[in-house]
This record gives C-alpha cells, structure tokens and sequence, in this order.
C-alpha cells in the first residue's frame, strides 16, 4: 500500500512538473518547481510518518521546508541539524550583494558587511577600490558625477565606509560631492536580475527570502545606522522589483 501512494504522489509530482513546463513564465519557472518539490517532499514525508519511518520522513519534511522557504522549529533540536537542511534558510557563508554601474562594480559581503568593488571603464579600468587611494577614488567621483551620478553615488557609499571623514577635506568640498551621497533616489530601471544580483539572491528566489534578505541588508546598510542612502535605496528598489514581479 506504501509503494503505491509513493508511487500516485510521484505521479502526480511528474504531471504538475509538466504543467509547470507548458503554462509558466520562464521567469516565474525556477519558483514553480521549487513550490511543486517542496510540497510533494512533504506529502511523502507524511506518508512516511503514517506508516511510522520517522528516520526517512523527517529530513525529507525539512527538504521540502527549505524548498518553501519555510522553517521547521524541531530541526534546529537535532545537534548539527540536517547539513543545507538544517530546517531554516539563514543566508550561507560567503553571500554577496552586487551593484553594478556604468563605471564601478561593488560588493558587499553580507557576513562582514564590507564593500569593495573594481573600476570597469576608464583610465582605471580593472583595478580594485581597495588598491587605490582615497585621492584617487575622490577624483573619479568627481569625474563621475558629470557623465554618470550613480557610478559617483556608489564610489562615495564605499569611500563613505573606507574614510568616514572624507567629506570633510578639501577636495570634497570644492566638488560639493555630498550632494550627491545624500540622494536617496536609486535612479534608473532595474532588472529582475540586477534584482537578484542587488539582495545576494539565487533566481527564482521565494518572496520570504526576498524579505528576508531585504531586512538583513537593510540592518547594514540603512542611513541611520551609518550606512548609505544610495545603497539602501537599490535594496528597497530590488526587493520591490521582486516582488511586483514575483520573484
């Protein structure tokens, strides 16, 4: 009897599965099948769980939690939890968040909340934030705030990181380069990759894990705890393109 629920609940998983192939936005694709694997994880858990195979239903529910971006409270009981199915979707180690302008691309490392990024066009072309010095990184913003103010926005959110007291010298001042540090306006379109890119996210990422990672961002980076307006207005602007577009 065991075998052949587990075999209608495969069944039923492959026809959704073809459903999901015919009828679903390419976009939406990735988010479809991870609902559909999370849900039938969970079915055959329960079936496991009714004929009494708690060793096999159990880290099966937990996958298909963590396919839904669920949590289940009584995994995180077990010492050392199910390995990735540890029954939660905390961000993992080494998780970055990429903002992508015309002239510069930063990162920001979610552990540390450290940013550093690398010149992609002009006379610094390929070279890292990190290697060159605050003059130099002042003038580029300088430069940039005439061609392009978001790669200026992005270059001053690092220095403003690197050398919190940058603003205050003399070459600053005589470009008024504040101005454009204080915006809060993210400017221009965002893709739903750039989306994606901006929170550390995987595509086809689920809502609450758009929300969550927003609100873990968000604590590094919100102006009133120090950090840059421009930076949280790209995060608030890519959790909304996410979820308007759903994920």
């Amino acid at each position: 009897m065991l075998y052949l629920l587990l075999g209608l609940a495969i069944l039923i998983f492959l026809i959704l599965v073809g459903r999901a192939f015919v009828s679903a936005d390419p976009k939406n694709l990735a988010a479809t099948l991870r609902k559909i694997g999370g849900w039938t994880a969970i079915v055959l858990a329960g079936l496991l769980a009714v004929t009494g195979r708690f060793g096999l239903a159990v880290p099966l529910a937990i996958v298909g939690a963590t396919l839904l971006g669920r949590s289940l409270p009584f995994a995180r009981s077990f010492p050392g939890g199910f390995g990735p199915f540890s029954g939660h979707a905390d961000k993992s180690a080494g998780q970055q968040s990429k903002v992508r302008t015309a002239f510069v691309e930063m990162l920001l490392d979610h552990d540390s909340g450290q940013m550093d990024g690398t010149i992609i066009k002009g006379a610094h072309a390929g070279e890292k934030v990190s290697a060159l010095d605050v003059e130099t990184l002042i003038g580029l913003a300088i430069h940039y705030r005439q061609s392009d103010p978001q790669s200026a926005q992005l270059l001053e959110a690092y220095l403003d990181q690197r050398e919190p007291e940058w603003r205050q010298g003399p070459q600053a001042e005589t470009a008024g380069a504040g101005g454009a540090g204080s915006r809060d306006d993210a400017g221009g379109m965002m893709s739903v990759d750039e989306a994606y890119e901006v929170l550390g996210l995987q595509p086809g990422a689920a809502e609450d894990e758009v929300r969550r990672a927003h609100r873990a961002l968000m604590k590094k980076l919100h102006p009133d705890q120090g950090g840059s307006t421009y930076l949280a207005a790209k995060i608030n602007q890519a959790k909304d393109v996410l979820l308007e577009t759903g994920g």
